[in-house]
């Protein structure tokens, strides 16, 4: 299963380090069926979105793959990729810019003839192959149809896709130089926000994150004087504030770390997918790890 992190403390400029770590599974099996991608999204102090990012896959090393960066940052997105539509390649990887805007998703989306039908001229903003890049552009093209409402166009693209295309699981996370954006829909992988106050709930500690099965960690020394809001596919420390966002969740961390939430899909999907509906390959990227 992709794994999605990030993390706001805007206005704040923060320091974190990254270790983003492909998945401790068998050489076997990851060799024969797992593509890997690990990705980094932030913005320079001007508001400028830069990526860092690499397709690797488990060949034939004990460890996998490993990054390492330390950027400041307002806002975070990280990903780490199993890839279920779209080849091993750096167009492919996780997270995608438009419009000066970061995005990663976690799940999957069929039908992609019609999808492209629906896009007409935002098909442009794609540059890849995946399921995920096509319903970025459409976001895009709804966010540019509210005026620049990311809300508003992230809850229209979404109803489309849940009205009339086949879906596994639609979780993203979007960011931008001073927000940041979650929905979690359906219920079908989980999401999980902390809204962590300055040094933790323990009052001085720094930011250290590892999820469950050590696929990622987040470090950063500024946050034991700053507030932050972290949303993760797993919770990442003992924190107990960590709460999983419910099934139709939208989320939003505004620039002066303010959270926003509402049940923006309250319906299911008219075209709900199962593991045994999808494509081996697919299944095999969706499946808990």
């Amino acid at each position: 299963m992709c794994r999605l992190f990030g993390m706001s403390s805007s206005p704040r400029r923060t320091r974190a380090t990254f270790w983003l770590l492909d998945a401790p599974d068998s050489l076997a099996d990851q060799s024969h069926r797992e593509p890997d991608g690990t990705g980094l999204g932030f913005f320079d102090a001007d508001g400028t979105p830069r990526l860092d990012k690499a397709p690797i896959a488990a060949y034939a090393d004990r460890a996998f793959a490993r990054e390492a960066r330390q950027v400041r940052s307002s806002t975070f997105l990280a990903h780490i990729r199993f890839a279920s539509t779209g080849g091993l390649d750096a167009r492919n990887t996780h997270p995608f810019e438009q419009d000066g805007r970061l995005f990663a998703h976690n799940g999957v989306i069929e039908g992609l003839d019609e999808l492209e039908a629906e896009l007409g001229p935002a098909r442009s903003l794609v540059g890849g192959d995946t399921d995920s890049e096509r319903f970025f552009a459409l976001i895009t093209r709804e966010i540019r149809a509210c005026g620049g409402d990311v809300s508003g166009g992230v809850v229209r693209a979404a109803r489309w896709v849940a009205g009339h295309l086949p879906v596994f699981s639609l979780n993203l996370v979007l960011t931008t130089a001073q927000g940041l954006w979650a929905l979690r829909y359906p219920d079908t992988h989980p999401l999980y926000v902390l809204e962590r106050r300055r040094g933790g709930h323990h009052g001085d500690r720094h930011l250290d994150h590892c999820g469950t099965a050590g696929r990622m960690r987040i470090h950063s020394a500024d946050l034991s004087a700053a507030p932050a809001v972290v949303v993760a596919s797993e919770r990442m420390d003992d924190d107990p504030a960590w709460r999983a966002m419910a099934p139709g969740e939208l989320l939003h961390v505004g620039s002066d770390l303010r959270v926003t939430r509402e049940i923006a899909l309250a319906e299911e999907p008219a075209h709900r997918l199962g593991l045994r509906d999808l494509r081996p390959e697919a299944a095999a990227s969706q499946r808990p790890r």
